[in-house]
């Protein structure tokens, strides 16, 4: 038996909303760095009890011409230095999508790194 037009209309949506909640699902969750404060002196204490996922995203809030964000590996953390290909933002209001593993920014501006102004967040 031949179905009508309305029911291949509404398989189509239905397929449409499944797609839908499977891109939401994998989109990840945004959290912003340093709630209120913002990406500040006091942030590399604000993961701690928060669980991060690969494919999540930072937004990093501040004053450009005050702080930045280098995303900068294991060995730039440690020593606050930009290792060659490491990625600097500047615009106050940074995107990041976090890696499986760990991720590390510094705020090179003023010496700030080295005064604690660096962030460490492991992401599942």
């Amino acid at each position: 038996m031949a179905r009508g037009r309305g029911s291949a209309s509404a398989s189509r949506a239905m397929a449409f909303a499944v797609a839908c909640c499977i891109l939401a699902a994998d989109a990840g969750t945004t959290y912003y760095v340093g709630d209120n404060n913002g990406w500040s002196f006091s942030s590399p204490s604000w993961p701690n009890g928060k669980h991060f996922h690969a494919g999540d995203t930072l937004v990093f809030r501040y004053v450009p011409w005050i702080h930045n964000v280098v995303a900068v590996d294991e060995g730039g953390y440690d020593g606050c230095t930009t290792p060659p290909g490491s990625r600097t933002y500047t615009s106050g209001d940074d995107r990041v999508t976090l890696a499986r593993g760990d991720n590390f920014f510094i705020c090179t501006r003023f010496g700030h790194c080295n005064l604690g102004m660096k962030l460490v967040v492991y992401a599942a």
